[in-house]
């Protein structure tokens, strides 16, 4: 068993940190340091610590006694706790961390029943995409894509794979110049300034008046054969079916996968296809406290991808295709918290430190559930089949 290593006399927080030790059993990699205020430190597994957790207070002293996940977050964005070191193997702890809260848990549930679905997905992506595009930029790359790229080889640039996967997009839907495509979620404008530069015309949805002025903007100067609409896909409707739909990284805020599916069916041709990628887990719901207060509130979901398939098959939709990007959305979150980092002082100043930390957390937090296979990454290819 790893050893606790006093490095100072005893003191009032030797109690909580024997807790601390006991739950951490063999299970230190890598090593940790934890210092307390007025130099006094704790050390859990061999060697050097590749990890040092700084204590500044008694709340962060606390938060680390409890065991808790959301605890210890709130701690660090308050700046109650620091890190040095290896920012992943800090988020690895999370593995041996409690993190249950029944009643945060039980409301995002229930909210959409009793506000409305539509209502509660205006509020929930306000919370996350109404930032100043600035900041997503500070740390996407040049495409401005918002979910996985799709990677050959480790070594590649993040926009090199990101392009790989637009391309993937308009190649899978078999899009040609002159073709509509619905763009569901449009982000920055990744896809719509991607497919619109071959010449296909994209509408793009977004609830987020951030993303809508940002995409107006870039449709009119890169002339683009696109338009932008400020409406929920679930109550949208139009004029002609769309020859292609594109979701990317949006699953997540469309957990009723029967309604979604139906939409599908009303907006496609026949012969039309579907593109979807998202970030998902083996149960719908499995989603850490901190992500759901403070990052996706609402009922945001990862994607479940064999409830999808089950909803799926009750339909004629045809499923074409289902690729594996867990090792991509790794190297992905990765590249976006080295580039957030690299930022860190603009975004401070601009937005605060509060935001930076939140945000170091999510980001760190994702790379390492993907890269400890907790996590996994799809993108999905159906079709609506021609009528016989």
């Amino acid at each position: 068993m790893n050893q606790l290593a006093k490095v100072s006399k005893p003191t009032s927080g030797d109690g909580l940190f024997r807790r601390f030790q006991h739950r951490m059993a063999d299970q230190v990699d890598p090593s940790l340091e934890i210092q307390l205020w007025g130099e006094r430190s704790y050390r859990f597994g061999k060697g050097e610590p590749a990890v040092k957790i700084l204590v500044k207070d008694r709340g962060g002293l606390a938060a680390l006694g409890r065991l808790d996940e959301l605890a210890i977050c709130e701690a660090y964005m308050a700046g109650s706790l620091d890190v040095a070191g290896d920012m992943l193997g800090f988020v690895s702890l999370r593995r041996v961390l409690s993190d249950r809260h029944p009643l945060h848990y039980f409301w995002r549930r229930i909210a959409p029943w009793l506000v409305g679905r539509v209502s509660t997905n205006r509020q929930a992506i306000a919370a996350h995409y109404e930032f100043p595009s600035e900041f997503y930029l500070s740390f996407l790359d040049s495409t401005r894509c918002y979910s996985q790229a799709v990677f050959e080889r480790d070594d590649e640039t993040l926009e090199t794979a990101q392009r790989r996967k637009l391309d993937f997009v308009i190649e899978s839907c078999r899009l040609k110049p002159g073709d509509r495509v619905l763009d569901v979620g449009g982000g920055w404008g990744s896809f719509a300034e991607h497919a619109g530069r071959r010449g296909i015309h994209v509408t793009s949805l977004t609830i987020s008046q951030q993303s809508e002025r940002f995409i107006s903007d870039l449709i009119q100067r890169r002339r683009l054969p696109n338009q932008v609409l400020n409406q929920d896909f679930l109550a949208y409707t139009a004029h002609e079916p769309y020859d292609a739909i594109a979701i990317l990284g949006v699953m997540e805020h469309l957990p009723d996968y029967p309604a979604v599916l139906q939409r599908f069916q009303r907006l496609l041709k026949p012969g039309g296809r579907v593109y979807l990628d998202a970030s998902a887990f083996r149960k719908k719901y499995d989603k850490p406290t901190f992500v759901s207060r403070y990052v996706f509130p609402g009922d945001h979901s990862y994607f479940c991808l064999h409830d999808f398939l089950t909803a799926a098959a009750a339909t004629p939709l045809e499923v074409l295709a289902v690729h594996n990007d867990r090792h991509s959305y790794f190297l992905t979150c990765k590249a976006w918290a080295e580039n957030l980092e690299a930022a860190r002082d603009e975004i401070v100043e601009r937005w605060g430190e509060t935001l930076y930390r939140r945000f170091r957390l999510y980001l760190w937090g994702s790379a390492y559930v993907f890269h400890s296979l907790g996590m996994e990454a799809f993108r999905v290819v159906l079709e609506r089949p021609r009528e016989i």
